[in-house]
């Protein structure tokens, strides 16, 4: 009864649960807006399962909104592509599609290569380019944009897409989300404009004359012909693969998923791919491809999109504007592909916005819905080197492409910051001098000074300016005539234009700024204290940029000179290092380095090997040219070998993205040495050996203990022997009824004992109970705990009891009587658990090695991914154009065929997951980012191209391998 009373109470509250959990589901009004656009767009694919993540802080994939007309929407499809293509397929019927280029099961043919063309307005490379003017006659503008809005809903932004961290981001509004019309970009009123007047104008004058940077290549032989064009094809057919797959299954998208041939659109869906890739293809002679890309980029509108609600600047500028740009350039500036050109300059336009700014240092994640536009707005207090840095040449061959300074104007204050932070000696100035923290402050607001005073010392050195880096002591930009007010003529109203609460500090002042806007104004500094310096993520570019900028302003601005010349003396004094590698190849890398209190006295090193960096040799070398420097030619080419040994090590012959090495001692003298090496795999090998003793001392107590334990055994089995002898040498006890009547009972009893002396020698049970274990072993007189067991709680060797635990109490009541001796249960063998032999430093070292395949030297393999990236073979091709010499031919021919056995898929090439795994175990992992058509096979193809194709004495190449011409 108790039992079904106690279940019918749990029935009944859970009865109640569930009605009330019904009455508040049919009753509440569920608004799950916020739930689903707090959820980031940025990754949308063809298909609604989650797919893994792209990149480290790469965002989730958002739903939008369910369209109220239908409830039950399971399947999410992202709108369909504005651009219209002939034969154009749906990436959602992809098993019925019926295209003439090629199917998936269909083999992708070498083509035959095309014959030099000498047609006028053939697809050949231009000879000359026509002559720049001063100004650039403006065509018509294109159509408004208005009429050809997307029938998509709105995309309410959510905070923080992705990892980056966008500074003074602007309260969400309230947007409807039922709304079935797109939201566009508008072009907001300034807060902090430049005048006509102070715009930075390019450069004029003839170009400076500037080395030779290509070698002089000896004529090949017909053999040499025969082998570098057969190479030059399978190139090429394997571009004609990646392209083939985008345009069936991604066509317009920013990327194609190689594996499951689905889509991916992490960059606003502006066809990253497609645009990316322009350039390449008019290299390669790819006319029909070349024809389809520009009437697709005709289509696209940069004023909106559906996936992002912030705009990666860095990104666009790079893959967007620095592809349309160069593609117009490629193609040698003709009337018909003008279209490049406008499309360029609407982008721009959009990201011109970037740079309203109190210093005009750049905001990195736009956010550009119109609600979100209209504040004003500061750059990030954590901006990345490279991001903040690789934006002058685009925006520079624009300015000369159109005649239009302010695009110019707009990166040359971001040069003169960096130049400033390069020679600053003052509170937040760079460890290293000479390069840059990893990231930076570019707010140019100092929350920490007091706002409006200004301290003396800051009069005295005269480093005031709204955040607008670059000031003399006379408060001028750059030399250009940029008036800048001071901290004090601000506070008290200066140059006639009345005080703080009537004006913005440095602009026409004609709106207010919200309270607390303003701050005490500094140039660049480092966002911490210590500070990251090195030649990888986050800071390549930025120097890159340095000597490709002085190229493409003929030489006329030195500054880019002069800043080139104190980043390589700080990386060869500071970053540069040997490592020490099986077979002692003379070969270099860069090191990260850490400061610890803000000073190049005291750096931690990380030992690094990352992908990123082998951009490293391309950039000494070139520079090691055009600024007339056997030495950083010669360090170049130790850095592209390096690269080259890095891939050649790996079991599947390709590099990770991320991986530590043991440095020799010295650059001169670097023998190998494998027990240095075996001492860096193993941190802990001072140790082992100290283990290994407290091992043999714990194995000799277990050693001791066991024998306990035996011994033990052993005498408590003899002493249930010897019970069950005398048990059977005693007489069988007749029943209770015949003892009792004394009838007929001829049998001898024992003596009884008296009750009282049975009670003092055994304690009672409990009446009415069975006895315990504990009092069982007592009324048989049994209770002796082993010696062992007391070791063993002493030791805490966690063992099982020695005693019997099988016994049950009803057992016991059946089976065993108080005056049975012969019946005393034997304990079971129970032994403490053996010590685990730790392993020694040999047996960690060999255990590591076979399951973590380190190649000799390595002493980590933080990142084995390969995604595609281009910079080892950036290098090798700028060591082959400088030097002429065929072995990097060779090297770089060796990676090609590595790549490509590991990475191509039926639709394309994808990024693997782990370097030391050979065939499927690697794994891939579906991406297939657009710089691979857009660098790595460029430079693949470039390599085994004739070396007047974009000769580095005519163009000069963007960070996304887009070459601009330079000036003649």
């Amino acid at each position: 009864m108790f039992r079904l009373r106690r279940y019918r109470v749990f029935l009944i509250c859970a009865f109640v649960i569930t009605v009330l959990l019904y009455h508040v589901s049919k009753n509440s009004q569920w608004d799950r807006t916020q739930e689903i656009w707090h959820t980031s767009t940025r990754h949308r694919e063809t298909k609604v399962e989650t797919k893994p993540a792209e990149k480290a802080q790469a965002p989730v994939v958002a739903k939008p909104p369910v369209v109220k007309e239908d409830p039950a929407v399971v399947e999410v499809k992202p709108p369909a592509p504005k651009v219209q293509v002939e034969e154009k397929p749906t990436p959602e019927v992809v098993d019925d599609h019926d295209h003439d280029h090629g199917h998936g099961d269909t083999p992708v043919k070498i083509p035959s290569l095309k014959e030099e063309s000498k047609e006028k307005g053939s697809y050949d490379l231009p000879t000359k380019p026509p002559p720049l003017k001063g100004t650039h006659e403006k065509e018509q503008p294109p159509k408004d944009k208005s009429t050809t809005t997307a029938t998509i809903p709105d995309r309410l932004p959510g905070s923080g897409i992705g990892s980056h961290n966008h500074d003074n981001t602007p309260s969400e509004p309230d947007l409807e989300t039922t709304s079935t019309t797109a939201i566009h970009w508008t072009k907001p009123s300034e807060w902090f404009p430049i005048p006509p007047e102070s715009i930075i104008p390019l450069p004029t004058g003839k170009p400076k004359p500037i080395p030779t940077i290509q070698a002089k290549f000896e004529p090949e032989t017909p053999q040499a012909r025969e082998k570098r064009e057969l190479r030059l094809a399978k190139v090429k057919a394997e571009a004609q693969r990646a392209w083939q797959g985008y345009k069936i299954y991604a066509w317009t998208h920013d990327e194609l998923r190689p594996v499951s041939k689905a889509y991916h659109d992490p960059f606003c869906g502006w066809a990253a791919t497609l645009v990316d890739s322009l350039d390449t293809l008019w290299i390669m002679g790819l006319k029909s491809e070349f024809e389809d890309a520009l009437k697709a980029v005709a289509e696209i509108d940069f004023t909106t999109t559906p996936y992002r609600t912030d705009i990666p600047v860095f990104e666009t500028i790079i893959r967007y504007l620095g592809g349309l740009i160069a593609a117009y350039d490629i193609s040698g500036m003709k009337k018909e592909y003008k279209v490049l050109l406008d499309k360029a300059e609407e982008l721009a336009e959009i990201l011109m916005s970037v740079f309203d700014t109190p210093n005009r240092l750049p905001i990195l994640y736009y956010q550009w819905h119109p609600a979100y536009n209209i504040a004003p707005k500061r750059a990030a207090q954590n901006a990345g080197v490279a991001e903040l840095g690789s934006m002058s040449m685009e925006f520079t061959r624009l300015a000369q492409l159109t005649g239009e300074n302010k695009y110019y104007d707009a990166v040359a204050r971001i040069t003169d910051a960096f130049e400033e932070l390069q020679n600053w000696k003052g509170r937040g100035r760079s460890a290293i001098e000479g390069i840059f923290p990893e990231h930076l402050d570019a707010s140019g607001c100092n929350r920490s000074a007091p706002w409006p005073p200004v301290d003396q010392q800051e009069r005295e050195d005269g480093r005031v300016d709204l955040g607008v880096v670059g000031v003399d002591g006379l408060g001028v930009v750059g030399g250009t005539g940029v008036k800048v007010q001071r901290r004090e003529e601000v506070a008290r109203g200066d140059d006639g234009v009345g005080g703080r609460d009537q004006m913005t500090p440095g602009r026409p002042g004609k709106k207010k700024l919200p309270d607390g806007f303003e701050c005490a104004p500094q140039g660049l500094v480092s966002s911490n204290a210590w500070g990251s310096y090195g030649m990888g993520g986050s800071q390549d570019s930025a120097y890159e940029y340095f000597p490709k900028q002085y190229l493409l302003l003929g030489g006329l601005v030195p500054k880019y000179k002069t800043m080139h010349e104190k980043t390589v003396a700080a990386v060869k004094k500071h970053l540069l290092f040997r490592p020490m590698a099986k077979g002692d190849p003379d070969i270099l890398f860069s090191a990260k380095a850490t400061s610890k209190d803000g000073t190049a006295d005291s750096l931690d090193y990380e030992w690094e090997i990352t992908h990123l960096t082998c951009f490293l040799g391309g950039m000494f070398g070139l520079g090691g040219k055009i600024f007339e420097s056997p030495e950083d030619v010669e360090i170049g080419k130790k850095l592209a070998e390096g690269c080259f040994w890095a891939y050649d090590v790996m079991p599947t012959g390709i590099m990770p993205e991320y991986a530590k090495i043991m440095p020799c001692k010295s650059a001169t003298d670097c023998k190998f040495n494998e027990t240095a090496w075996h001492e860096q795999l193993d941190y802990r090998a001072s140790y082992r050996a100290q283990e290994m003793e407290r091992y043999y001392e714990s194995k000799a107590a277990w050693k001791e203990q066991v024998e306990e334990i035996k011994k033990e055994q052993a005498l408590q089995k003899e002493r249930v022997e010897k019970a069950k002898e005398e048990a059977a040498r005693r007489p069988v006890a007749k029943s209770n009824a015949n003892s009792d009547t004394g009838a007929g009972s001829d049998q001898k009893t024992e003596p009884k004992q008296p009750v009282q002396q049975q009670q003092e020698e055994k304690p009672q049970a409990r009446e009415g109970s069975f006895p315990s274990r504990f009092q069982r072993r007592q009324l048989n007189g049994t209770f002796n705990e082993p010696r062992g067991a007391d070791l063993q709680n002493s030791l805490d060797l966690n063992s099982a009891p020695v005693t019997n635990t099988n016994t049950s109490d009803d057992d016991w009541a059946t089976t065993y009587s108080d005056d049975d001796d012969s019946q005393i249960p034997l304990t079971e063998l129970t032994l403490p658990p053996e010590p685990i032999k730790p392993m020694t430093h040999e047996e960690y070292i060999a255990d590591r090695l076979k399951n973590e395949i380190i190649p000799p030297g390595f002493t980590s393999l933080s990142d084995k991914r390969y995604i595609l990236r281009p910079e080892a073979i950036e290098s090798v091709w700028y060591m082959y154009r400088i030097t002429g010499d065929p072995k990097w031919q060779e090297k770089g021919w060796k990676m090609f065929e590595s790549v490509i056995k590991h990475t191509q898929t039926e639709v394309g090439h994808s990024a693997i997951r782990d370097v030391t795994a050979k065939g499927d175990a690697g794994g891939m992992d579906d991406s297939m980012e657009s710089f691979w058509l857009a660098e790595t096979l460029k430079y693949f193809y470039l390599l085994f191209a004739e070396p007047e194709v974009v000769s580095l004495d005519e163009w000069v190449l963007n960070t996304e391998a887009h070459p601009f011409r330079r000036p003649t």
